[in-house]
């Protein structure tokens, strides 16, 4: 488990965070990591969450995070949205940096009760 702390819409920062609990996991030859709740968009995000782009924000650092799992497998804690806007409370399972798996949870969220 990767113990970091992350800042609430300081994707840049928990971005760094996460690639270095990566580098960490990968020299002691780890063979999953993973994350806590809501890792890319800090918790608890609360009102951003109404905020669009700060939701792309995070599917967008979900993407840019798949490569640097290489040899190994993550969970990570984001937030999700689904093709009619609804939001979720996801994990992404990382598969040794070749895809993303989404597993959210089994109906949208009240962003204001999201986290």
């Amino acid at each position: 488990m990767a113990q970091i702390n992350t800042t609430v819409g300081d994707f840049e920062s928990n971005g760094k965070k996460v690639l270095e609990a990566f580098k960490i996991a990968q020299k002691q030859k780890a063979d999953l990591v993973t994350f806590p709740e809501l890792t890319l968009t800090g918790y608890p995000p609360e009102d951003l969450l109404f905020q669009r782009g700060f939701v792309d924000e995070n599917l967008r650092l979900l993407k840019k995070i798949v490569p640097w799992t290489t040899g190994l497998w993550a969970v990570i804690g984001f937030v999700d949205r689904d093709a009619k806007g609804r939001l979720y409370n996801a994990a992404a399972l990382i598969s040794k940096a070749s895809s993303a798996k989404r597993l959210s949870s089994t109906r949208s969220t009240n962003p204001a009760t999201l986290a």
